[in-house]
């Protein structure tokens, strides 16, 4: 269970002066659900995730992920979670074989069963074609599939992923999409952020309108629906953001 509290992160900006990324968000998410937060470029999506990812630290409010407050015990709440970012990050000369495997031993994972998590990941993603191959040499769908791959390999039960999709092309995209559903399957607690409309519409149990850092509508797509008085979720965010 994933638990968000009237969660509140502030930046200073020197045209701006301070700015609330994250003001007042709250939400919940359920083991086997899978949660969307949809919001424009600049809605504090990112940010929000930041903070439960433990990467920032919050100014106000909670988030407690699996009964962990993401304040209180930052490393515990790491090692619940998989967190992917907007950034691939990957080390240029390692294999995806070497870089999930050295993810796998920082969490203090044995041999064994990081080639046991490592193969099952590696067939979802349907990463085995690459898996050799120096992450430099890879194209942008592949090294996001290597980053999810080194995010779950120590098998947490949430998962956090900033708009996994974004720059793919569409077999990469459904390649993640089907990793997600399968999460959910699993009965994960799965967050993810994304701007496109149809892809949380197909993916997500509950979601989020967040602009400008606030969350303006939460709950069910057919509750969103039906809180705007529109048949589409396009209509419905445009609707209640009010633009």
């Amino acid at each position: 269970m994933i638990q968000v509290s009237a969660l509140t992160k502030t930046f200073k900006d020197k045209k701006r002066g301070l700015v609330r990324a994250v003001d007042g968000v709250s939400f919940t998410c359920a083991p086997g659900e899978v949660y969307g937060l949809l919001g424009p470029n600049g809605a504090g999506k990112t940010t929000t995730l930041r903070l439960l990812s433990t990467a920032l630290r919050p100014e106000a409010g909670t988030a407690v992920i699996n009964g962990v407050d993401v304040s209180e015990n930052p490393q515990k709440v790491r090692s619940q979670i998989g967190f992917l970012s907007g950034n691939t990050g990957l080390y240029g000369r390692l294999t995806p074989m070497e870089m999930v495997s050295y993810f796998g031993r920082l969490y203090g994972m044995n041999t064994s069963l990081i080639k046991e998590r490592m193969d099952r990941i590696f067939s979802m993603l349907d990463m085995h074609s690459f898996a050799g191959r120096r992450c430099e040499k890879l194209s942008t769908g592949m090294k996001q599939k290597v980053s999810i791959a080194r995010s779950v390999i120590h098998d947490p039960p949430a998962m956090i992923f900033d708009e996994p999709t974004t720059g793919l092309d569409v077999i990469s995209s459904r390649t993640i999409v089907e990793f997600i559903r399968q999460c959910r399957k699993e009965g994960k607690t799965v967050i993810f952020s994304t701007h496109i409309m149809s892809e949380a519409r197909r993916l997500c149990d509950k979601v989020g309108i967040i602009h400008k850092g606030k969350m303006y509508a939460d709950g069910t797509i057919d509750e969103i629906l039906t809180q705007a008085g529109c048949d589409n979720l396009e209509d419905a965010f445009i609707k209640i953001v009010g633009e």
